[in-house]
C-alpha cells in the first residue's frame, strides 16, 4: 500500500486510467468481432476509426493498428469480390423455346 500523499494520488490516478483503458480495449475488441462476423466497408470504417482512436490514446501500438487495418482491408476486398461474382452468375433467365 502507498504511504505518502503523492503515492496515494498516483494510485488513484492509475486505477482510474486502468478502468478507462479496459473499457476502450473492450470497444476495440467488440468492433473487431463485429467486423469479422460481417466484413463490409461500413464495419471496416468503424474498426479503422476505433483503432486510430486507440493509437491516439496509447492503448494499441501504431504498427499493430496499421497491420490490422491492412489485413482487414484485404479481407473486405476479397469479400466484396465474392459477392460480385455471386451477383453476376445468379440472374440467368430461361427463354421459352420457339415452336416451328
Amino acid at each position: 500500500m502507498p504511504i505518502g500523499r503523492s503515492a496515494k494520488k498516483s494510485l488513484r490516478k492509475a486505477q482510474r486510467q486502468n478502468q478507462k483503458n479496459t473499457l476502450f480495449r473492450k470497444t476495440v475488441r467488440v468492433a473487431v468481432k463485429n467486423f469479422l462476423k460481417k466484413p463490409t466497408i461500413e464495419t471496416w470504417k468503424k474498426v479503422s476509426s476505433v483503432l486510430d482512436k486507440a493509437v491516439k490514446k496509447n492503448i494499441v501500438h501504431q504498427n499493430k493498428a496499421a497491420r490490422l487495418k491492412s489485413r482487414y482491408s484485404v479481407l473486405v476486398k476479397t469479400e466484396t469480390k465474392k459477392t460480385e461474382v455471386v451477383k453476376k452468375t445468379a440472374p440467368k433467365k430461361k427463354t421459352a423455346k420457339k415452336m416451328s
